[in-house]
Order: C-alpha cells, then structure tokens, then sequence
C-alpha cells in the first residue's frame, strides 16, 4: 500500500488529478480490493476513496507542478514562486504524516461510516 501512494504521489506531481484518477483507480482498485486488510469489502472501497482524495489534495500543493501553488502565484504576483513553494512545504510535510496514519490505521478513517451503521 505504501508502495501504491507513493506512486500516486509521483504520478499527481505530473499529471492532472482528474485524469490520474480516472486511468488508475480501475485498474488498481481491483487488486486492492482482492488484498485482505482485516476490514470488510465495502469498507476496504471507502477506505481506498479516502486515500485516493488524500493523495490527489496533495498532489495540488506538492511541488514541482502543484496546481495549487501556480494558482496562488498568480494571484500574488509579486510573491516568487520559490517562496510560496517553500512555504507550502510545512503543510506537505503535513499531509504525509496524516496519509501515513491513514494508510497504517483504516480505523481513522472509518469511524464516522461505522458510526452510522
């Protein structure tokens, strides 16, 4: 799994998240959904949704092409875009921690949906 975000993640640094998705998931959502991760099928499917749209948000601010971050520079364009893409590097940091914890403990993500069962 650690080997699969870690694709994603390269893979959303160059490539537009809509279409990343859109190529990916069919192929890689089966093969996850084969694999046994100690929770049911349905919840293994909302899981894999989770992560995808955790690694897609930071696909937008990871350099070197975060879409985020050349939207920003473009509004403010005195600021260079050295400076906001070393700005933007806490929360990226940020962001794999929280995509680590994820990935290590689907109960994280999975409360709120068993909560409502």
């Amino acid at each position: 799994m650690a080997i699969l975000m870690v694709f994603y993640i390269l893979l959303g640094a160059v490539m537009d998240e809509l279409a990343m998705m859109l190529l990916t998931v069919p192929v890689v959502f089966p093969v996850i959904s084969s694999l046994d991760f100690g929770i049911s099928s349905d919840e293994v499917g909302i899981w894999f949704g989770i992560l995808v749209l955790t690694v897609v948000g930071i696909g937008l601010i990871a350099p070197p092409m975060g879409l985020g971050v050349f939207i920003v520079t473009s509004i403010a364009r005195d600021v260079p875009i050295f400076d906001t893409y070393r700005r933007v590097l806490p929360f990226v940091a940020a962001d794999f921690v929280r995509l680590s914890a994820l990935t290590a403990f689907p109960s994280i993500t999975l409360y709120l949906v068993r909560l409502l069962n």
